[in-house]
């Protein structure tokens, strides 16, 4: 028997859809694609800066892969790999852990970079877009491969590339402050 994918017309119609499974699915031009698990590596380095976070704003302001994000154009959506809310998502996510268009936008995303040119692009470029797009303030780019963490601030809705953070840089951010690790610590935490 073969199944056929539902296709979306509205991010509303795709809200009240259920497969009755746990699956995450990216929504894309109005069409349902299976999100596969994160690589350890990924989830690591996430959850190592979900601690942090977590010690620094308290565990209610900060969301790992699960939160979805709504961005413009036909249907669609991103799980960033972290996210930094603000305290009036805290209850309008109880519900659903979704952030819609029309919210205000969280206060940051982080995305760790997988390996591979493809992935590399859908974080150094795609998803950089997007994030920009839907204003949110700072976006952070932990790439593993370059042992590098890139730390871009909107600034009059653009993305400005404000520091590349390596090795013992203590990561400071405009809009939190500085965080309690260095970029060495943070990829440490796949080791």
């Amino acid at each position: 028997m073969v199944q056929i994918k539902p296709r979306f017309l509205s991010f509303e119609e795709y809200l009240s859809y259920d497969d009755g499974t746990d699956n995450l699915y990216e929504l894309f031009n109005g069409e349902l694609i299976e999100v596969p698990p994160e690589s350890g590596f990924n989830v690591e380095i996430a959850t190592f800066l979900l601690v942090q976070f977590a010690l620094m704003l308290g565990s209610q302001r900060v969301r790992g892969h699960g939160l979805e994000l709504e961005v413009r154009g036909e249907p669609k959506n991103r799980y960033p790999d972290l996210t930094i809310i603000r305290e009036e998502h805290i209850q309008l996510l109880k519900k659903r852990n979704t952030i819609r268009v029309s919210m205000a936008p969280p206060v940051l995303v982080v995305e760790v970079v997988s390996p591979g040119e493809l992935q590399r692009d859908r974080d150094y470029i795609a998803k950089r877009s997007h994030y920009q797009d839907l204003g949110i303030p700072e976006y952070w780019i932990v790439d593993p491969q370059a042992g590098t963490v890139l730390l871009l601030a909107l600034v009059e809705a653009t993305y400005t590339e404000v520091e590349t953070f390596q090795g013992n840089d203590v990561i400071r951010s405009p809009q939190l402050g500085i965080l309690n690790a260095t970029v060495a610590q943070v990829l440490a935490a796949v080791n």
